[in-house]
């Protein structure tokens, strides 16, 4: 019977209809089948209590919302698709995007160079994750910020020789690429021991597996080692991302028009801050909430190698929530394609349909 249930759910079963529950075995007779069981929920008091106390602080939470004035709830709608604050919020986007992919390419070619073989390459690689670590990201941007200073020309050649190209330093690195510098050459150093610790994480016998088909050492990682470490690596490198997104605000040091630097100009002209703050948390949580989908979906993707069916989508899981709450209302069959845990969630408080083919039974008892 225990294949009717859902996974993860308690039930109790009760004996037929005709029987007291304390009846001795003569009164009783034989042992109920499976077919003479009715399965019905366990009660959980202490889940129904918490549920209450989470409820009315919800409640509460959303009374203070509403009843407070002081939040300004009109202003922030009024400033929340200003054409400043819009340019702002894809000026952050792009900023996020474009450390994000310099940070995890450099990172991910920093953490085979630790894995590498060669003593050259592992002490250059663990000389630049200790620097960009230990000095303060915001010191980094200034730094970038004035590279002029301390090189007013930037040219390509040969060391200690003849150079060949020339560049203005003030007319190449300007407030956004300095930024980019800045947030992507300190990322990198954070996602090279992420990609590190997740090739790291893939079982050894994987690596002597992929050796002894004779492939290439860079095929070996590309397309054996790196697919199976991405399930490590991608929540990680997402965290990394997020708070990279949040990081851009930092920017605000280079005048930079990004989402913070704006909402802060705007706030210091009319000064309406709690507003301006709540339109810069709300864009913030649009954004972060965007990743989390993405990232959603990049897991299903890299689990494929690893599980044999798939986590649903949110979508998936919707749709057979709904079939099932019709099933149970209208009495009618689950469709096919609801998964076993869910279908048997209709069957809960009635009786289990039989094995062998025979009519179920009906809570009144007739079959």
């Amino acid at each position: 019977m225990s294949a009717y249930l859902a996974e993860g759910e308690s039930r109790l079963v009760y004996p037929p209809p005709g029987l007291p529950p304390g009846a001795d075995d003569g009164q009783r007779g034989a042992a109920p089948s499976d077919d003479e069981l009715r399965v019905v929920a366990a009660r959980h008091p202490g889940r129904w209590i918490a549920t209450a106390v989470v409820l009315v602080l919800l409640a509460m939470v959303v009374s203070s919302l509403v009843t407070n004035e002081r939040w300004e709830w009109d202003i922030v709608a009024r400033y929340l698709t200003w054409p400043s604050i819009l340019e702002g919020a894809w000026a952050t986007v792009r900023l996020t995007a474009t450390a994000s992919v310099v940070g995890f390419a450099l990172g991910t070619v920093l953490a085979l160079m630790r894995l590498s073989r060669s003593p050259l390459l592992q002490a250059v690689s663990w000389a630049y994750t200790w620097v960009f670590r230990s000095v303060p990201l915001l010191l980094q941007l200034l730094l970038w910020y004035n590279l002029a200073y301390l090189y007013p020309v930037l040219s390509i050649g040969i060391p200690f020789g003849p150079e060949f190209l020339f560049f203005d330093t003030l007319s190449l690195i300007d407030k956004f690429w300095a930024a980019i510098l800045g947030l992507g050459l300190s990322q990198a150093a954070y996602s090279a021991e992420i990609v590190r610790a997740g090739i790291l994480g893939v079982d050894q016998g994987q690596h002597e597996a992929a050796a002894s088909l004779g492939l290439p050492r860079h095929r070996q990682v590309r397309r054996i080692i790196l697919p199976q470490a991405m399930r490590s690596i991608v929540p990680t490198a997402v965290n990394e991302v997020i708070g990279l997104l949040k990081g851009t605000s930092i920017v605000y040091v280079l005048a930079y028009g990004e989402l913070f630097y704006i909402v802060s100009v705007i706030y210091g002209r009319n000064g309406r801050v709690v507003p301006l703050l709540i339109v810069a948390a709300i864009w913030y949580l649009a954004l972060t909430t965007l990743i989390t989908v993405v990232q959603y979906y990049v897991e299903r993707h890299y689990a494929k190698g690893a599980l044999r069916t798939l986590p649903p989508t949110p979508l998936q899981r919707v749709r057979w929530e709904i079939q099932v709450g019709w099933s149970r209302l209208t009495g009618t069959p689950v469709p096919d394609g609801v998964p076993p845990a869910l279908a048997a969630r209709v069957r809960v408080g009635r009786w289990v349909a039989p094995r062998n083919g025979a009519a179920p039974r009906t809570p009144g008892g007739a079959a």
